[in-house]
């Protein structure tokens, strides 16, 4: 029997009860975007100044370091299909619960780093822990509570994300002024106390609560330990993990995602290290561009979804990939700060308008049923982008002293990512959908 979260939310609304001002489904995303601050303020956007200190330090060398968050990227996809069935079957409060607390406990071990096989462990922990608390987790609720609304519903969640960014500044003076070990394991004891509250926020279904995707009329509730079956869908019928694997779509769109993730996981990593080392800027002035960079994402991420939700998502995310070609070589090829600032923009807007559309784009070819086992089995070609990237731009820092070479062939894959993209065409519905439908049309 599969296990669900059990209890109506705070403000549900159950049948005979008058309905609340505010969808529950909103708080989830909002809990959603919270986790998604915590993460990327505390490592995911400020590893970058993490990557100049423990140099500093240990005098590792830049592809030792992408190393660690290319591991954390590998453990992600790696277990992608485990998390996926995870949320299938236990839903999004139980695994981002157990991820905070595992996450939290990385951070304590990341503090006490002395050698590469504890700094590696360390990241290792991270990694677990982030995942499971992480993008998969948070997507998966959102694609289950939202619909007509969706791509606007996950856009929120990644603003999360963006001012996750937009906090670097204060990273840095925390780094500044207690060190990077201290700042690891407040941030650790953070993340476990502001985490685990929010992670009670989450929902797996709105239909065993009463309710119906985008807030619509309340439904009965589910009997206790049944999940009632979904609804269905404006996007067409749900398919299973192998109708969907069959589908050229599915491989195609996960190709272009992993095409975009070489250049955002690099920039995650290389971007504050090419400002201050390539182009001359201080740690801070590094950190402010970034800083920069994040608040048009968040921009672009505000925008994007209604955006997505009006228009061709696989049309806008097109554009944007060819948006992050060009960025790329405009850094690469950076000679003054007009230069970065147009990388700024046209990154940061390229950034926020894709990362909705591709979840959201994924359910609407696939429907939401089987979402989160085909969202972990695509994790395991986006890892492709999220490992490569970082490497990729320290190895040809390694040998040849400069960035340029590496952020290039990144702008050419980021190319490539939309060709990618235009092929991801809707795929027609499973054939046991036509049977039936043919058998309920036929005399």
């Amino acid at each position: 029997m599969a296990v669900t979260d059990s209890g109506p939310p705070a403000g549900a609304t159950v049948r005979g009860r008058l309905r609340p001002h505010v969808f529950y489904g909103w708080w989830i995303i909002a809990a959603g975007g919270g986790l998604q601050f915590l993460q990327s303020a505390l490592l995911g956007q400020a590893y970058g100044a993490y990557v100049v200190l423990l140099r500093d330090e240990f005098g590792w060398s830049k592809t030792m370091l992408s190393a660690a968050s290319s591991l954390r990227e590998a453990e992600s996809g790696i277990m992608g299909p485990l998390q996926g069935w995870l949320l299938d079957r236990m839903g999004p409060r139980a695994v981002a619960r157990v991820g905070v607390m595992i996450l939290g406990a990385g951070f304590v071990l990341f503090s006490r780093v002395n050698s590469p096989l504890t700094f590696y462990l360390a990241f290792f922990t991270i990694s677990i822990g982030g995942s499971l608390a992480g993008y998969l987790t948070i997507t998966f609720a959102a694609v289950h509570w939202f619909e007509r609304r969706r791509a606007t519903a996950i856009s929120l969640t990644s603003a999360g994300f963006a001012l996750g960014g937009m906090a670097i500044p204060v990273v840095v003076l925390v780094l500044d002024a207690v060190g990077w070990r201290t700042t690891a394991l407040l941030s650790g004891v953070l993340v476990v106390v502001a985490g685990l509250p929010l992670t009670q926020v989450l929902r797996h279904h709105p239909h065993e609560h009463g309710l119906e995707l985008d807030g619509g009329p309340a439904a009965a509730p589910a009997e206790p330990g049944k999940r009632p079956l979904p609804s269905l869908t404006a996007t067409g019928p749900d398919f299973t993990l192998g109708e969907a694997l069959r589908a050229p779509s599915f491989w195609w769109i996960s190709l272009g995602h992993a095409s975009a993730l070489f250049t955002v996981s690099a920039m995650g990593v290389h971007l504050v290290s090419h400002l201050k080392q390539s182009q001359g800027y201080s740690l801070g002035q590094a950190s402010t561009i970034v800083f920069l960079m994040t608040f048009v994402f968040l921009i672009g991420t505000l925008s994007g979804g209604p955006v997505g939700d009006r228009t061709s998502k696989r049309g806008l995310v097109v554009t944007c990939m060819g948006m992050h070609a060009v960025g790329l070589v405009l850094l690469s090829h950076a000679t003054n700060l007009w230069m970065v600032l147009a990388f700024v923009l046209i990154h940061g807007l390229a950034w926020g308008w894709r990362g909705p559309q591709m979840a959201a784009l994924r359910a609407d070819y696939f429907g939401r049923t089987a979402y989160g086992k085909i969202m972990g089995v695509s994790n395991m070609i986006i890892i492709l982008g999220t490992i490569s990237g970082p490497l990729i731009a320290g190895f040809v820092y390694d040998q040849t002293g400069s960035y340029r070479v590496g952020f290039d062939i990144l702008a050419g894959i980021a190319a490539a990512g939309s060709i990618f993209f235009i092929l991801a065409r809707k795929p027609s519905p499973p054939a046991r959908t036509v049977a039936r439908t043919m058998e309920a049309v036929l005399p």
